[in-house]
């Protein structure tokens, strides 16, 4: 008999992301309901292995703040909003939110989180892009955390 192990819990917020970011991208094509989004999502095959109580609370977290989180984002981008891919667009929101209002969430895991989901999903260097505006975004909305992290790299 062999022993079930669990995903470690980074595993399962890392899931959680994957399935917002998959309901993001749904929404920014098709603006479909939240509540149908989200009964959708608890069908993925990979729902079972994400921490569904981070999904939730990040999906409709994401989904009431994405104004304000376009609206931050907007003038740190190299072309309008409306441009981006929906796979970046979504993976900026995702981690937008995590750096403006979850500050359980480490500004670098935010920014990481966000380089994984693009590297695995956005096209060829939408990583890059990725990481460029998500850092610009962590030194305006975590400056004390940014300037901290920043002196002690050297």
């Amino acid at each position: 008999m062999t022993e079930k192990t669990s995903p470690k819990p980074g595993q399962n917020r890392r899931k959680s992301r994957e399935l917002v970011m998959k309901g993001l991208y749904r929404q920014l094509l098709s603006a479909s309901d939240l509540k149908e989004t989200i009964r959708d999502l608890t069908e993925d095959a990979d729902y079972p292995r994400a921490d569904q109580a981070y999904f939730r609370s990040l999906l409709e977290g994401v989904v009431a703040e994405r104004a304000s989180i376009d609206a931050r984002l907007a003038p740190l981008l190299d072309r309008k909003l409306e441009e981006l891919s929906p796979i970046e667009h979504a993976v900026l929101c995702i981690s937008g939110y995590e750096l403006m209002y979850d500050i359980s969430i480490p500004y670098r895991v935010a920014i990481n989180e966000g380089v994984e989901l693009a590297k695995r999903y956005g096209g060829t260097d939408g990583h890059k892009f990725v990481n460029g505006v998500l850092d610009k975004l962590a030194a305006e909305a975590r400056p004390d955390e940014f300037k901290q992290n920043s002196k002690s790299r050297g």
